[in-house]
């Protein structure tokens, strides 16, 4: 597993829609903030290898997310691509608009989507014996989204959740983590960060982790449970 999560992200595209995957991959990456503003993009050749593309595919994506303003690509010895997103300051209205362009029940479902899938996720991981690194990796996820500041804690918030899934060490459920919490990250961005919503929801982390770590499977959903419940929960008065 990565430190940072760039395995999360950066999965191998298909061939067929290469071109297409890549930018999706890559914006992915970005909003998910596997990779934050002002830090660079994984070495060109390294990137391409990850992807399972060509260099010249990768090329032709990095150029269309720059064109859309996501990326500078700066050249010489410490050039790179570098990301230069930031999500949009949150906004009642922007909440409102963007689950005004959703289908109907198309936010209902992507909340039953990852709550499926973040709790089968801790489940899984809470019946596996992990090896000393991974509880000490799970550890320092939980140590970073729970004293992160305001500014920072969706993104901390986004690698703790993505860490359950990529510990399991299973791709398919790494995909689909990344995949449900894309359809919701956009939206948590739209709603301010509390510093009591914080604080409570370092209490519910604290208890995932516990019972990750006591392998009580039982007790991981059920703690997964309460929390998406709430992240639920504080959309829907957002929005009320």
């Amino acid at each position: 597993m990565t430190e940072n999560g760039l395995d999360v992200a950066f999965r191998p595209v298909r061939s067929g829609n290469a071109f297409e995957e890549t930018v999706e991959r890559l914006l992915q990456a970005i909003k998910l903030g596997v990779v934050g503003h002002g830090e660079k993009l994984p070495p060109e050749r390294d990137l391409a290898t990850r992807l399972g593309i060509s260099r010249v595919t990768l090329r032709e994506a990095i150029r269309a997310l720059q064109d859309a303003g996501y990326l500078d690509v700066r050249r010489g010895r410490y050039g790179g691509a570098f990301v230069t997103y930031r999500p949009p300051p949150p906004t009642m209205g922007d909440l409102r608009r963007l689950v005004s362009h959703m289908a109907p029940g198309e936010l209902a479902d992507a909340l039953v989507y990852r709550m499926a899938i973040e709790v089968g996720s801790a489940q899984a991981l809470a019946c596996a014996e992990l090896r000393p690194e991974q509880s000490a990796t799970l550890r320092r996820r939980l140590r970073a989204v729970n004293t992160a500041n305001p500014a920072d804690y969706r993104r901390m918030d986004t690698a703790f959740h993505l860490a359950i899934a990529e510990l399991t060490g299973s791709p398919l459920l790494v995909a689909a983590s990344a995949d449900a919490r894309m359809r919701v990250t956009d939206l948590l961005n739209a709603i301010p960060v509390l510093d009591v919503n914080i604080a409570h929801a370092a209490v519910q982390h604290d208890a995932i982790v516990a019972a990750i770590l006591a392998g009580d499977a039982e007790a991981a959903r059920r703690a997964v449970a309460e929390h998406l419940e709430g992240t639920a929960a504080l959309l829907r008065g957002f929005l009320a």
